[in-house]
């Protein structure tokens, strides 16, 4: 009867770890960017799931999360980056979500879009974010990516990065939302200290007003791709916290 008490309350203990993270892509990328960062937390015992989002809406990149989010077996860490934070600002409200993580991310609260943070402050040079084409899509510029979203990665990962972003609709990132799931819930964010895409500035700046655990990493906008282990670091951080607070 002993034996079989204390098994039952390891199982339970082990029942309670947060094991599952949710990977959310930004825009001018796709979801082939988490690769690394799969590898590390796969290799750790975590269920890793990236989510492809359509990046034709706030509402359909939300949708697409919801669904990963439904498909989960237990709590769940999610993981925006770029664009993805405004996402996970406004899918982390899912019940199964325990916690949030902002890598180089925006951070908008009720009523907010992306672009309200994004033209807070003039862009850097580098920046390549084009206007609205006239089918209303916003692309990267090819001149600027390398420079501008990914300066620390080689050239070549960079045109296969340019090859592969997928068409942003500006719809998406006037939109306001309308949660914010980071009033609620534990959240930790990335600033990349070397960003020409969401300057560290605005990015310091949104996570001190939600009292959100600041890492600063030195790396590009592609700081997920660049610095791995050390995004990766942060991802635990907030599993592990969110397993002790149960």
């Amino acid at each position: 009867m002993v034996c079989l008490t204390v098994s039952f309350t390891n199982l339970n203990a082990q029942s309670m770890k947060v094991k599952n993270v949710v990977l959310v892509h930004g825009a001018f990328a796709d979801g082939s960017g988490w690769k690394g960062i799969y590898d590390i937390l796969t290799k750790k015992g975590y269920n890793v799931t990236i989510v492809q989002n359509p990046l034709s809406s706030l509402e359909d990149d939300v949708a697409a999360t919801n669904l990963a989010l439904d498909k989960q077996d237990g709590p769940v860490i999610l993981v925006g980056h770029s664009w993805g934070g405004a996402v996970i600002t406004q899918a982390g409200t899912h019940s199964k979500v325990v916690g949030l993580v902002y890598v180089a991310a925006f951070q908008p609260d009720l009523g907010e879009s992306a672009f309200t943070w994004f033209s807070s402050m003039p862009p850097v040079p580098e920046n390549g974010v084009m206007n609205p084409d006239d089918k209303g899509y916003v692309y990267y510029s090819k001149e600027k990516y390398h420079a501008g979203f990914c300066a620390d990665l080689s050239k070549a990962e960079s045109e296969f990065m340019y090859a592969s972003q997928g068409a942003f609709a500006a719809k998406s990132f006037a939109t306001p939302l309308t949660q914010a799931a980071w009033k609620t819930k534990p959240s930790w964010g990335i600033v990349a200290t070397e960003d020409k895409s969401i300057r560290p500035e605005i990015e310091e700046k949104m996570y001190t007003r939600s009292n959100t655990k600041i890492t600063k990493i030195k790396g590009s906008h592609a700081v997920y791709i660049s610095q791995p282990e050390a995004v990766a670091k942060v991802i635990m951080e907030a599993a592990e916290n969110a397993s002790n607070a149960k």
